[in-house]
This record gives structure tokens, C-alpha cells and sequence, in this order.
């Protein structure tokens, strides 16, 4: 795995990380968008741990290249949802902040977590 790759890989996995703490903490900027997104409260909990699984697997990635490639699909996946959620409730100047926190994953798993 190239260093650049180690870090994105490791960037990804402090953003995602960080988004999970926050949805767990109901951190205000991130519990509020929800309601308004129409994200049913008994989620909440069950897409933090996906956030926080996605970011567990993208540090375990730099070690374990195949739980790497999974766990950046996972989080390409959630945040590719959290922008179709975003979308359909019309709050388009939010949609820019699922793909940021995506990015760094996405990259990873572009450079290769086995090269």
C-alpha cells in the first residue's frame, strides 16, 4: 500500500470516525440536518455504527488490505445514500458534506489498499 494511500485510508477513517462520534454525542449540526431530512430518530443509532464500522475498517485496511476494500465500499455506499437523502429533501447547498466526508475513502480505495 503507498503512503498516499495510507493516508487518505487514514484521513477517511478520523472523518468518518469523527461523523459517528458526533451522530453519537446528537452533536446539534449533525442530529438537526437529520430532522430535517425526514431520517427516522430510531436510525440514528444503527447509522452511527455504520459510520463508525466504516471508519474501524478503513484504519484496519492499511493492515488488512481486504478489510480495507470492504470498508471503503461501505462508507462510498452510506455517504452515496446520505447525498440521495440529502437530494430528496431539496437541501441541495448540504450535499457537498456527504461526498467530503466520502472522499478520502473513495481515494483509498482508488490507489489501491494491496498496491
Amino acid at each position: 500500500m503507498s503512503t498516499t494511500a495510507v493516508v487518505f485510508a487514514l484521513v477517511g477513517a478520523f472523518m468518518v470516525g469523527f461523523s459517528a462520534a458526533s451522530m453519537f454525542l446528537g452533536a446539534k449540526w449533525v442530529v438537526e440536518p437529520l430532522v430535517e431530512y425526514g431520517v427516522p430518530r430510531s436510525w440514528w443509532t444503527r447509522l452511527a455504527t455504520a459510520k463508525a464500522a466504516g471508519a474501524v475498517g478503513l484504519a484496519v485496511g492499511v493492515f488488512v488490505p481486504a478489510i480495507g476494500i470492504a470498508a471503503a465500499i461501505g462508507v462510498a455506499l452510506y455517504f452515496a445514500g446520505a447525498v440521495i437523502t440529502v437530494l430528496r429533501a431539496k437541501s441541495y447547498a448540504h450535499v457537498a458534506f456527504p461526498v467530503i466526508y466520502a472522499a478520502p475513502a473513495v481515494v483509498a480505495l482508488a490507489l489501491g489498499f494491496n498496491g
